[in-house]
């Protein structure tokens, strides 16, 4: 099992992964994610940031992280734990269907928060859909704290969650 930073060549692997990550959430009837999005374009930025990892077992993508250090627009308002000074923005963690409840999503977000104790970041930020019951209660159970709410309209009349956990 390897995490590595993705390559441009990765990009349609990702997509496919995702997809299906899409997919299986419709048939839970959790409208998270849509055709547009995440995108390519997204997976493109993210890649030459150097900020979106590949969870990789005998070189079969099983997940991915975007670790990020900038805030989206949406989260500006959002009374956060900590300051907004130096944190890790969380965004489109995925496990491929077939390889869900083996605790690669925990090795994602293990992975994501050793990086951010050794490269000194305040605290880990992200957020979750709302309909989504299962992922906040994976980041509850990892120390995140539930905060509030922000809305992307384009993905869902439903809001987003907010977490933050201090590192």
């Amino acid at each position: 099992m390897t995490i590595q930073p993705a390559k441009i060549s990765e990009i349609p692997n990702i997509l496919t992964m995702t997809n299906a990550c899409r997919i299986h959430m419709e048939s839970k009837n959790i409208f998270q994610w849509t055709e547009e999005y995440p995108s390519e374009e997204k997976f493109l930025m993210d890649i030459e940031r150097g900020e979106l990892f590949l969870l990789k077992k005998e070189h079969k993508l099983i997940g991915c992280i975007v670790m990020s250090t900038l805030m989206d627009e949406e989260y500006r308002d959002v009374a956060w734990l900590s300051k907004n000074s130096k944190n890790l923005y969380i965004h489109r963690l995925a496990v491929h269907p077939e390889e869900q409840g083996k605790g690669y999503a925990q090795q994602l977000m293990a992975f994501a928060e050793k990086h951010a104790k050794e490269n000194g970041f305040v605290s880990i930020r992200l957020d979750t859909f709302s309909q989504n019951i299962r992922n906040q209660k994976f980041y509850e159970a990892r120390g995140y704290k539930k905060l509030e709410d922000i809305y992307f309209p384009k993905q869902s009349s439903y809001p987003f969650h907010c977490y933050e956990r201090l590192v």
